[in-house]
């Protein structure tokens, strides 16, 4: 069975989206403001794709897809 990470709304895993990214910190604000807003996801700032939240994702069962923001336990 799939659990959550302890951490996972709030800290992306590392090996998937690391705090070393130069992009790290504008991803997570916009993360943030999604969240806080109530969306499903947010636009990248920097490639314009969209990305679903930690949040959106926690609320389905994993993909397996390797997410930006996913919250499970990694398999």
């Amino acid at each position: 069975m799939t659990e959550l990470r302890d951490d996972g709304i709030d800290t992306p895993h590392p090996d998937r989206f690391s705090s070393d990214d130069q992009r790290f910190d504008d991803c997570m604000a916009a993360h943030r403001l999604a969240i806080v807003n109530g969306q499903q996801g947010y636009i990248d700032p920097f490639t314009g794709l969209f990305v679903m939240t930690a949040e959106h994702l926690a609320a389905r069962s994993c993909c397996e897809n390797r997410c930006r923001h996913c919250p499970w336990v990694a398999l």
